[in-house]
């Protein structure tokens, strides 16, 4: 792997306009569980009674909210998880004016955590709640605080949060199956790849769509692709590394 390190640091040693473009890879090393590896959540054991593809639905959301939110706060809320290696390498690059972008499929917030000012977050964030009825905005220990919460009848102690203001029910910042990405954050997002002139994927196998189009909008001049295992665009590169991200991106900075 040392040649191709070499030849990484060469390519950002020239660039001035970096874009990386990130999945659940870039966290795992945090300690957060991605979702279609063997060990992932959609494949561990699950007593939920439904599959964590129909849970993390729009309309399962309406329908059995309390279910969804048991799920929820137990599978998608980092707990006591810090930056790692990844995240502070992408960090440093954007101090250094290298890197102008950072657009990631994640929803725990880490980049920013670590430093990363320019973030397009593509499937929304866990640390940002509105109430569907008044618009207001609460964080994550609003959320998790079971003084806030109630059961599906709304009167019982349960886990779905209400608003202190209005009385609606807060939903999380994400985005659910069936649910279109936030317009503004998708073409800040292409903006950033399109105009980049070199683009770093990095712990993403590149299959969930509309996300992994956006590789598509790249037009410049170095395609880098960082993951553990092959993607359907590594034939399309000009430089593949099978490592884990935050020990390559370390070894590059």
């Amino acid at each position: 792997m040392a040649e191709e390190i070499e030849e990484l640091k060469e390519i950002v040693k020239e660039s001035g306009n970096i874009v990386f473009f990130g999945g659940a890879g870039v966290s795992t090393e945090s300690g957060i569980p991605d979702f279609r590896s063997k060990d992932g959540l959609y494949h561990a054991e699950q007593t939920y009674g439904y599959p964590p593809e129909t849970i993390l639905s729009h309309s399962f959301y309406v329908q059995h909210p309390d279910v969804f939110f048991q799920y929820y706060k137990e599978n998608l809320i980092p707990q006591g998880v810090e930056p790692n290696a990844a995240h502070k390498a992408l960090a440093a690059l954007e101090q250094a004016g290298k890197l102008k972008a950072v657009v990631t499929q994640n929803i725990d917030g880490l980049h920013q955590a670590a430093g990363s000012k320019n973030v397009f977050e593509l499937h929304g964030s866990t640390l940002r709640n509105r109430c569907e009825k008044c618009g207001k905005f609460f964080d994550l220990d609003y959320v998790m605080d079971p003084a806030n919460c109630k059961g599906p009848d709304g009167e019982s102690e349960g886990l779905i949060p209400y608003c202190d203001a209005c009385g609606g029910r807060i939903k999380p910042d994400v985005v659910l199956y069936e649910e279109a990405l936030d317009n503004d954050v998708l073409v800040g997002a292409v903006n950033a790849i399109l105009h980049a002139d070199v683009l770093i994927v990095g712990g993403t196998s590149l299959n969930v769509y509309p996300a992994a189009g956006l590789i598509n909008y790249y037009k410049g001049s170095h395609l880098v692709l960082i993951n553990r295992s092959a993607t359907p665009y590594d034939e399309s590169a000009d430089l593949v590394i099978h490592d884990t991200i935050g020990k390559v991106l370390s070894a590059v900075v």
